[in-house]
């Protein structure tokens, strides 16, 4: 397949890897001249273009599929909008029109779209119930992926990404240090989080449908505490409870966040095949916690 991966970051250049190791051809797309160097450092060619800019996009070449993987870099929910919503749609309509438009569209949204369930379980037939700003948005691009490209003839997915970690994105030391705030952890390795869309394209599997990419175990945040500092031969960080926290003087996103309780579910995305390389945060964690003590 000829893929072009919009948004070529922090999994979009691992996905790319897989992908080129598997025979695949990969356009990556990144806004700065850096970025473009680390795609091509990655192994694989890299366009400079701007995915809310349709004369930009027309630089990027033919695909099989896209992957939308772009990031509003943390910023507010104006700037998500204009990243996810006009950005999406833009790259949607900029591909869609073209004589050779592409076979399907993954877009990479997150489980923040499910806001507050306490805790409980939460899969893809949970209504969505965004509760900041932001990921309001989120779940509005999640509509356009997979309703907006039927109309140019070719099919919308959804991975929904719990939190990524991996090689620069650990936080040991947060977990370590604390003091740590009860709730639940939903995680995913970035090599699954690449490899689960990797293994989507690949399978012409999910057409049309959302899928969470996410470990197997959600974990209690005081609970994945102990066990890295039990790992790493440290004593066991300092809690607070919710309650302590919100005593603080929090900002209204924080204290929404902090509120925020869910165990995401990947039975979905085990069911249509795929295996993951760190099924937990013991496997995932590993190379990190033997640094540490090293």
């Amino acid at each position: 397949m000829e893929i072009a991966i919009l948004g070529c970051g922090y999994v979009g250049l691992e996905l790319g890897r897989q992908l080129v190791e598997r025979g695949h051809t990969v356009t990556g797309v990144r806004r700065s001249a850096d970025g473009v160097r680390r795609i091509e450092d990655a192994g694989f060619d890299g366009v400079r273009a701007d995915v809310t800019d349709a004369d930009d996009l027309a630089a990027v070449p033919n695909a099989d599929a896209i992957v939308f993987a772009a990031s509003s870099g943390g910023r507010g929910a104006d700037a998500a909008r204009e990243v996810y919503v006009e950005g999406l749609r833009t790259a949607i309509e900029s591909f869609g029109e073209r004589e050779n438009p592409p076979e399907r569209l993954i877009y990479t949204s997150s489980t923040g779209v499910h806001g507050d369930h306490d805790g409980d379980w939460v899969d893809e037939e949970t209504p969505l119930e965004p509760t900041t700003e932001k990921t309001a948005v989120l779940a509005e691009a999640e509509r356009i992926a997979l309703e907006h490209p039927p109309e140019y003839g070719f099919d919308g997915t959804v991975a929904r990404y719990a939190g990524l970690y991996g090689p620069d994105r650990y936080r040991l030391e947060r977990y370590l240090e604390g003091p740590v705030t009860e709730g639940y952890l939903n995680m995913v390795h970035r090599d699954d989080a690449a490899g689960a869309v990797r293994y989507l394209l690949a399978e012409d599997l999910a057409r049309a449908e959302a899928v969470q990419v996410v470990d197997d175990e959600p974990v209690d945040k005081w609970s994945f505490a102990d066990w890295l500092a039990d790992e790493c031969g440290v004593e066991q960080p300092p809690k607070r409870t919710k309650a302590e926290r919100l005593a603080d003087d929090l900002s209204e996103a924080a204290r929404r966040r902090l509120l925020t309780s869910k165990r995401c579910s990947n039975e979905k995305l085990r069911a249509l095949g795929y295996e993951p390389s760190y099924p937990t945060f013991r496997e995932g964690y590993r190379d990190a916690i033997d640094d540490y003590v090293r």
